[in-house]
């Protein structure tokens, strides 16, 4: 691994820095810093127009390739954009999840009538997407769902629940994993994935608030539910591996900007620290040290990583610890935030109980980094058995 940057990737980093503290401003200032975890439900529709601006002026689909609209940059700099979207206080992106977990699927797994018409509308921000993956008996057993969709004529009908769906209530299309053949054993095959409009009778989004008092994900339930008999991205019944890619697409670049949002909530509990004196409690300067170890140490292990895919490597064994990692670091800053703030961590801004600063919805947030996208139970069930060749745990 060379940590190093080119001064062709130094010219990208000016470039993009210049462009974000440019239009960061005006109409869009008040995006700034908005839309983060634990606080999904900010400006949404300030940040619909930022996604099409960011969009006009080819900021979307940055890693694609050419062939299909993006700018296929490397991963070094598609790495630098999100480190500098995060340092200059980016909005939370409301179409990341259609141009990192959606875009990537149908570019590897569809067809290119596909590839035609969803591509357009993720790139330029002007179609937002959510996730139809866990249902309330299927969460991180995914080969357990039970959504079914069953042709009729050109049309798949499709009926079940799914739970955590984020972004469902301003979502224009859904990715749903589906099992489309009931008696299929193991019970991962029957399983298709098909897209769906959310816009229709069939589809009822039912938000679920959260302790931070916001609802960034809802219960999402299909009742008949249609979408065209095309919109099924790979093989019927085979799903499977489609739905594992899209997983994968889950750990690129942008884990690095998700580092850097960390320094700057980091960055926030020293100031904190320094105004009220907590800075000179030896514990707390540990704690923030050991904070600052830990945040160096994704950096790296991320870049290693990211080297290596870049060189056509598939990703190194060591892979395996980032999601645990991370989710247990962010958690123990969420407690070092509370106690840096020491009483005044326990009174709301305002009025009204959920009128919460940063650090106190980053702490609520951060008590379910370690459930989500793989609860640390799972992770360290995934590190015994494919990193570690342990025996499988007893059933």
């Amino acid at each position: 691994m060379d940590a190093r940057f080119t001064e062709e990737d130094e010219a990208f980093r000016r470039e993009i820095a210049s462009w974000l503290e440019t239009n960061l401003r005006g109409e869009f200032e008040v995006v700034r810093g908005r839309g983060g975890p634990g606080d999904e439900h900010a400006l949404v529709e300030e940040r619909k127009a930022w996604e099409k601006l960011l969009g006009a002026n080819g900021w979307i689909g940055i890693g694609w390739p050419k062939s299909v609209g993006g700018r296929d940059l490397s991963l070094t700099q598609q790495m630098i954009f999100y480190e500098e979207y995060a340092r200059a206080g980016g909005p939370g992106r409301m179409g990341h999840i259609g141009e990192g977990l959606l875009a990537p699927t149908v570019i590897h797994f569809g067809t290119d009538d596909q590839k035609k018409r969803f591509l357009p509308g993720i790139l330029d921000g002007s179609e937002i997407w959510c996730q139809g993956y866990s249902e309330p008996g299927a969460g991180s057993d995914l080969a357990s769902v039970q959504t079914r969709a069953e042709l009729d004529g050109d049309d798949w009908v499709v009926n079940g629940q799914k739970v955590w769906t984020s972004g469902a209530e301003w979502s224009d299309w859904c990715f749903v994993v589906c099992r489309t053949d009931p008696e299929a054993q193991p019970k991962h095959r029957g399983i298709s994935y098909i897209l769906v409009p959310m816009d229709q009778p069939g589809v009822d989004v039912r938000p679920i608030v959260q302790m931070t008092g916001d609802a960034e994900f809802s219960e999402t339930f299909f009742s008949d539910a249609r979408t065209a008999k095309e919109n099924i991205v790979g093989e019927v019944n085979k799903g499977w591996a489609v739905a594992m890619g899209t997983l994968a697409f889950e750990r690129g670049a942008s884990t690095l900007g998700q580092q850097m949002n960390f320094q700057n909530e980091l960055n926030a509990i020293i100031e904190v620290a320094k105004a009220n004196g907590k800075a000179k409690d030896p514990l707390i300067r540990q704690r923030i040290a050991h904070a600052w170890s830990g945040l160096r140490i994704q950096r790296y292990h991320a870049l290693r990583t990211l080297a290596g895919v870049e060189e056509g490597a598939e990703p190194p064994p060591s892979s395996a610890i980032t999601k645990i990692f991370w989710a247990s670091w962010h958690r123990d800053l969420g407690k070092l935030a509370m106690d840096v703030m020491g009483p005044e961590a326990e009174l709301a801004e305002g009025a009204s109980p959920y009128a919460l600063n940063a650090l106190q919805r980053m702490f609520l947030f951060t008590r379910s980094d370690t459930i989500y996208a793989g609860s640390n139970q799972i992770q360290r069930n995934i590190i015994s058995e494919r990193t570690l060749g342990l025996p499988r745990e007893p059933r």
